[in-house]
């Protein structure tokens, strides 16, 4: 921690861009507390600023080059402000932005808790101030300590996203990840506990648990041996314990999974899972291809049909699960026959909810350098091909639910055609709504769900 007696920010308006995942949004709301805490403003990133954080974000090329561009539009709004790079583009692409003179400060992953103090440090003496000081930026690879931020509060009215991990240990053919977040480390379980303790005093409903691979929660300090002898059953399993002390939680409603590992889905795991009462049955399992010989291209360690295992047992133990997943098509000597396979496979999932990505090179991968690069023009047509896809099985999901009975947690007023409506989830986040009638935000209703507000939208009426 970098000390420092004087407190420069007092009265300084700072604004906030973030790009990329909820693990930044997170963090960003962490650095934006702190900056409150040291009696700054905080403004829109649209308006005249004094200072500017830009949370950057790696995941693929096209992701870097808007970091730059978000960099060098917060310095062309004022030119006398101090312009901030953090997160995951600094860590991959360090060189390129100490040398970007539009860039004042770079801070890189597991320092942005220090932010306050390097911006202090800064402001004490710009003019002896080495931008290119790499203290800034640490190793990730090397550094084993989960960077310790919190927040109070966040905007979002009803649900909060609450990080307990960071970093991840797959090292998948395209991701660059592992090289910007470095290796799995975890919170302290009573940090994260005190955390959803302060928010749902704050009235947050529901929580939802995010990291960079939260399947991994509490691992780093244990062996494979040691990992294989792990039981859901009998509380050993870190990421079950946590579950199992957040649910006792008076006032919290709702339990909700970032993303997990589809390894994790065991039937000790999802058994005692089923048992936390407070749990949503919405379950994020990354698959990206539903072809063998691609999947083992991608590093990915399961195949289709360990992948298809879990999905069954989510469906043993939870009624009508929200089974939701990521697919990324086009990849690298993907030919036509192992994309027929991923849409044969996606649709005997009957997934509730599909992501699709067209394969994206990101520099420094391994795939980046695989023969065989998929033509534009196919990754378009496969990606339209499985969007369609995905409308069909999403539609046929919700609609088991029509003229069911429900439950949701309201967030907002919303108009359509004329119309108002208030808006929410269930624990399956299905998006519904219903007449709007006084009802406030950040209430629990039981409903009856009776047809369709439009695509995206199930219409319901509130049940006396």
């Amino acid at each position: 921690m970098i000390e420092n007696e004087f407190n420069y920010i007092e009265g300084k308006k700072v604004a906030f861009l973030t790009l990329g995942c909820k693990v930044n949004s997170y963090e960003t709301e962490a650095m934006e507390q702190l900056f409150e805490n040291a009696k700054a403003k905080i403004v829109d990133f649209d308006e005249i600023a004094d200072i500017y954080v830009v949370n950057t974000c790696s995941v693929t090329n096209i992701a870097d080059r808007k970091s730059r561009q978000m960099l060098h539009k917060a310095k062309k709004k004022n030119e006398q402000a101090i312009v901030i790079a953090v997160g995951c583009y600094v860590q991959a692409a360090k060189e390129v932005l100490l040398e970007d003179s539009a860039i004042d400060l770079v801070i890189g992953n597991n320092r942005k808790k220090d932010i306050i103090a390097i911006v202090n440090r800064y402001y004490s003496d710009q003019d002896a101030y080495d931008v290119k000081d790499s203290v800034n930026i640490i190793d990730i690879a090397e550094d084993g300590f989960y960077e310790e931020l919190s927040i109070q509060s966040v905007k979002e009215k009803t649900r909060a996203y609450i990080k307990i991990q960071d970093g991840c240990n797959q090292f998948c053919s395209y991701c660059i990840i592992p090289y910007t977040r470095g290796r799995i480390r975890s919170r302290k379980q009573e940090d994260i506990v005190e955390e959803v303790k302060r928010l749902v005093e704050n009235g947050f409903k529901e929580i939802v648990l995010t990291g960079i691979h939260i399947s991994s929660y509490g691992l780093e300090t244990r062996t494979v041996k040691e990992q294989a002898s792990l039981r859901a059953e009998d509380g050993s399993m870190p990421l079950i314990s946590l579950m199992q002390e957040l649910n006792q939680i008076e006032g919290l409603e709702r339990i909700r999974f970032g993303s997990l590992e589809p390894r994790i889905i065991t039937e000790d795991f999802v058994k005692t899972l089923a048992g936390i009462d407070k749990i949503c049955p919405h379950f994020h399992l990354s698959l990206q291809s539903g072809c063998d010989a691609t999947l083992k291209r991608m590093n990915r360690k399961y195949t289709s049909e360990e992948y298809y295992e879990s999905c069954v047992l989510l469906r043993k133990y939870f009624k009508d699960p929200a089974i939701t997943t990521d697919v990324i098509v086009g990849f690298p000597q993907e030919t036509e026959e192992e994309f027929v396979a991923t849409e044969q496979f996606l649709e005997k999932v009957a997934f509730a909810q599909m992501h699709i990505f067209q394969y994206s090179k990101r520099k420094g991968t391994r795939a980046e350098q695989m023969e065989g690069q998929v033509p534009e023009e196919i990754k378009h047509k496969r990606s339209e091909a499985l969007l369609g896809l995905n409308k069909k099985l999403r539609n046929r999901y919700l609609e088991q639910f029509v003229g069911t009975d429900d439950e949701i947690l309201i967030e907002e007023e919303i108009t359509i055609d004329g119309k108002t409506y208030m808006v929410g989830h269930n624990k399956r986040y299905v998006r519904i709504a219903f007449a709007a009638d006084g009802t406030p935000s950040n209430e629990v209703k039981k409903v009856k769900n009776v047809g369709f507000l439009n695509d995206d939208v199930m219409l319901s009426e509130i049940i006396d």
